[in-house]
């Protein structure tokens, strides 16, 4: 772990206090083994009913993600990295990326795969990946740096940006990242205004990093298991929880309703 991130149990109190708004990444941060744990919903709902508002940040499809959003006691949740908004039931999706025709664009992305392919044949298109509208994305058996460097090359030739999390690799717009999508949700998608520094944002893996920013987000969390990945990051939390995975995001949510 680097030293210059806190424990999270070592945060001052007073850093808590102005905090209204949890913006979290979901697998391998509010899942246990790819799960969401029996005491994950009763945590929701007490932090709905302290006056916490929670958006899920996630690179989970469109099609997943309107589904929880509708059903989660959740303000809404952002979809594929920062590719889209759902926030009120029996509505579509807010595209938050600047994407002149999705048609084409999805041959596009579907090229742009093949092209990956052509290099590493043993790359799978994920199971969500029928169900997504800005991106396009394929299983991460955990792959060597070297070849997710390599495939990140191929995809700046496309035209494409390239991230990865704990599950899936991502082909995505350029500048479509959590980061840029929580804040365009922040400006214009939310019924009440949050200043940053009322917001805790919270994430596990490479694509959350954006959300680790300080000079975007001063405060921010990494579950335990983020230390895996943090020779590979350029932005680091500043603090991380002692449990990995929702066991983390379990012991930030009870330090916030009992500090």
């Amino acid at each position: 772990m680097s030293n210059s991130i806190t424990p999270f149990a070592d945060l001052p109190a007073q850093q808590l206090n102005a905090i209204k708004l949890i913006a979290t990444d979901m697998d391998g941060t509010l899942t246990v083994d790819g799960k969401f744990p029996a005491i994950f919903g009763q945590a929701l709902w007490d932090l709905q009913n302290s006056g916490f508002a929670v958006v899920i940040v996630t690179g989970r499809s469109a099609g997943w993600v309107s589904g929880l959003a509708h059903y989660l006691p959740i303000q809404g949740a952002i979809a594929e990295n920062g590719g889209l908004f759902f926030h009120q039931p029996n509505t579509p999706g807010k595209v938050l990326s600047d994407i002149p025709g999705l048609k084409d664009h999805r041959a596009h992305l579907a090229n742009t795969f093949r092209l990956l392919q052509t290099h590493f044949p043993h790359l799978r298109t994920t199971a969500d990946n029928a169900f997504r509208i800005t991106d396009w994305t394929f299983d991460n058996p955990d792959f060597d740096p070297v070849d997710l460097d390599q495939m990140a090359n191929l995809c700046a030739t496309e035209g494409f940006d390239f991230t990865y999390s704990t599950v899936q690799c991502h082909i995505k717009p350029q500048g479509q990242n959590k980061q840029a999508g929580l804040l365009t949700v922040l400006e214009h998608h939310l019924p009440e205004q949050y200043e940053l520094d009322q917001i805790l944002t919270i994430g596990d893996s490479p694509n959350d990093q954006d959300l680790f920013d300080p000079q975007v987000f001063p405060l921010s969390v990494g579950v335990a298991n983020l230390s895996h990945y943090l020779e590979q990051i350029d932005h680091h939390p500043q603090a991380i929880t002692q449990a990995a995975e929702g066991l983390g995001f379990i012991e930030i949510t009870q330090r916030l309703l009992t500090h």
